[in-house]
């Protein structure tokens, strides 16, 4: 018996360093946390005898049990071929429309449930009970990574057509909840081309844009989000085209940024070489009474700091921007070249500051526009501007829904998404089994 260990930030990631290293045939025969992650020890023909017994966890072993009944039950129904395929991907996908032939109804297993933290009694270690809960829900992805990679080869041998489409999908980089509804949207049409047209099409009418543009409608504009998205450099290619539209009496400028160097400098300059004036508001000071010179003005725009979202001052920050008085338009700018989860972080960051929309830039140095269009759809965040390149204020446009669908398509990856990226790409589907977009 070969016996292994494997270091990784999550579960996810170590089952795919076991399944490289030692092949679908491992056994996980343990999981605990560590820092900076997860420990997985796996085996290559394991027998339960070749280790020595462990002192018996009653309430985790029934959960075990349950656990494995569920499994057993997943893969009986994915055996099952002919008439009953319908049926199958029903119970599999816990209603998620996944097929072309008709649409999913509530499974007959449930998927087992997030352990509640229970009530230690007294004179027990509240570690032990932690580390039980930690078992349970390394089980539960281990779980959901099972059922993903069965799903998917289920789908490949029964649906080939339907499985392209979600393979077309992945590689525009589109969530797998979006692509999901994407799909059943489109289960009555047969011709893969025509199938692909229509998705794409209900695709740009999923994203929102401003009835009308921001700067036309005037007031208090903020740009907000994480450092490094653009936020200064948009501002700047906003004030530029009001400026050359409008002229420079009517609008101002407001840095929040005291923590960047050169921040304040930055928008001075700005400010200077387009005759505007700038307002400095620094931490602890009143924003209301900052802008009270300046309501005159038709458009006022907000530069602001880009902080952690651990950072007390951040806090500070949106409660000045959502308080009584400002009546502040609040665009989210994310850079299309950040990764999935610093997207998501980011609208989490500062949703709590209410947001009118958001700004997408650097849209001519990204690979892949699927996962910014993915997070505007599901939190339903209007679109207001594009950015895609440096120059102000050439390289901001008005976005148009079905021109930003092209430009996703014609970035998408060249390579086709490898097998365990769709299973991993199922598996995250029975987090939201119920969650509709757009």
């Amino acid at each position: 018996m070969q016996v292994k260990r494997f270091f990784a930030a999550d579960m996810r990631q170590a089952m795919k360093l076991v399944r490289d290293e030692l092949g679908a045939d491992a056994a996980i025969i343990g999981n605990r946390r560590i820092a900076g992650g997860v420990e997985l020890t796996a085996a290559l023909d394991y027998t339960p005898s070749a280790l020595a017994p462990r002192v018996p966890n009653m309430e985790l072993e029934d959960e075990l049990r349950k656990t494995a009944s569920r499994i057993v039950s997943a893969q009986a129904e994915l055996s099952m071929r002919g008439d009953s395929d319908a049926t199958t991907n029903r119970q599999l996908f816990a209603g998620l429309p996944l097929t072309a032939s008709e649409p999913l109804v509530e499974p007959t297993f449930k998927e087992p449930p997030r352990p509640a933290a229970p009530a230690p009694a007294a004179g027990v270690d509240q570690r032990v009970f932690d580390s039980m809960r930690f078992e349970l829900n390394g089980l539960r992805e281990l779980l959901e990574v099972q059922l993903g990679s069965l799903a998917w080869t289920q789908l490949q041998g029964s649906k080939p057509q339907q499985a392209n489409l979600w393979r077309r999908l992945q590689r525009i980089g589109l969530s797998g909840p979006l692509s999901r509804d994407l799909l059943a949207l489109t289960t009555e049409i047969e011709e893969p081309r025509q199938a692909w047209r229509m998705l794409l099409a209900h695709l740009a009418r999923m994203i929102t844009t401003p009835e009308i543009e921001p700067l036309e409608e005037g007031g208090v504009i903020a740009m907000v989000g994480p450092a490094g998205m653009g936020k200064t450099t948009t501002l700047a290619k906003l004030a530029a085209r009001y400026v050359l539209k409008y002229g420079a009496q009517n609008i101002a400028l407001v840095s929040m940024d005291s923590y960047r160097i050169g921040a304040q400098e930055q928008l001075k300059t700005l400010g200077r070489i387009l005759n505007v004036p700038v307002t400095h508001v620094d931490p602890g000071q009143s924003l209301a009474n900052a802008l009270d010179p300046l309501l005159r003005k038709r458009v006022v725009l907000i530069d602001t700091a880009g902080l952690q979202a651990s950072d007390p001052a951040l806090r500070m920050q949106l409660e000045s921007l959502a308080g009584r008085g400002i009546k502040s338009k609040n665009y989210l700018v994310l850079a299309t070249t950040s990764q999935k989860q610093v997207l998501t972080a980011a609208y989490h960051s500062y949703k709590r500051c209410g947001l009118a929309g958001c700004i997408l830039t650097k849209l001519d140095e990204t690979a892949s526009l699927g996962e910014v269009l993915s997070l505007a759809i599901s939190h339903e965040l209007p679109v207001a501007y594009l950015t895609d390149g440096p120059r102000i204020p050439d390289d901001l446009h008005l976005p148009r829904r079905h021109q930003l669908v092209s430009r996703a398509v014609s970035v998408q990856m060249q390579e086709e998404p490898s097998e365990e990226a769709m299973a991993d790409m199922f598996a995250d589907l029975y987090h939201s089994p119920a969650k509709r977009v757009g």
